[in-house]
């Protein structure tokens, strides 16, 4: 969100706000940072953010680490929520690496372009969009023309035949490379195409920068597939969406 133009970027007590207010949710989330919070707690906090996500223009996600919580909030976290008015989004993984660098990918159906041009931006937004059941509106706000994009980012695109239809991204943060927006076109998955491109992301960024550890947040389907490249899972994450 760093060229996302004015967003709300606040570290608070037991709070961490990242807040673009873009139409892409996932540039607009809210984690909660306190270690064993009880019931009570997990209450104020969830009340905190729904306060704070109501008087938002755009959609936003809680992302709560339930490894975080003390063992009875996190037993009462599915009442919690619905009492505060939220709904689980999804369910997925923090996930962690020490396993660059990797041999570089190939595919034979897949030619790789690193992301450069607006319209390569454009075609990486929609692969994202399409994949989480967006409309493309909403990946076109979050990443079209944005610099930081195609530039900072290791971010690749899987063509086959010419058509966009894989899509991952490497970026440096916090002395690690983070694997950020994987996505498959619907139509070309369970062809290794999102395996090629996650590698060819984490070939790019390990040789660019040097680093040898890599994270991420993984869907629940995508876990498995990361397991495969070598990562293991540090941390369970609900992500949490205002019910109404």
């Amino acid at each position: 969100m760093i060229d996302r133009g004015p967003g709300d970027v606040r570290d608070l007590p037991g709070v961490a706000i990242r807040w673009a207010d873009s139409k892409f949710p996932f540039w607009n989330c809210i984690t909660f940072n306190d270690q064993g919070a009880n019931s009570q707690l997990l209450d104020e906090r969830l009340t905190q953010a729904v306060t704070y996500m109501r008087q938002k223009s755009q959609p936003g996600l809680i992302w709560l680490f339930e490894d975080l919580l003390d063992p009875s909030a996190r037993a009462g976290l599915p009442a919690a929520a619905d009492r505060a008015g939220l709904s689980l989004s999804l369910t997925g993984f923090g996930m962690a690496g020490d396993i660059l660098p990797i041999p570089e990918p190939n595919h034979p159906s897949l030619r790789f372009v690193r992301v450069r041009t607006e319209e390569e931006l454009m075609a990486y937004a929609d692969l994202n969009s399409r994949a989480y059941g967006m409309h493309l509106e909403a990946g076109r706000d979050g990443l079209c023309g944005s610099t930081l994009w195609k530039s900072g980012v290791y971010a690749y695109i899987g063509l086959e035949n010419g058509v966009p239809v894989s899509a991952a991204a490497t970026v440096e943060t916090n002395g690690c490379l983070f694997l950020a927006l994987v996505a498959t076109a619907p139509e070309a998955q369970r062809k290794g195409y999102g395996d090629a491109t996650v590698r060819k992301a984490l070939f790019e960024g390990a040789k660019a920068t040097g680093l040898t550890r890599t994270v991420l947040h993984a869907t629940m389907a995508g876990a498995p597939v990361y397991e495969r490249i070598g990562y293991r899972r540090v941390a369970t994450i609900g992500f949490y969406g205002l019910t109404a």
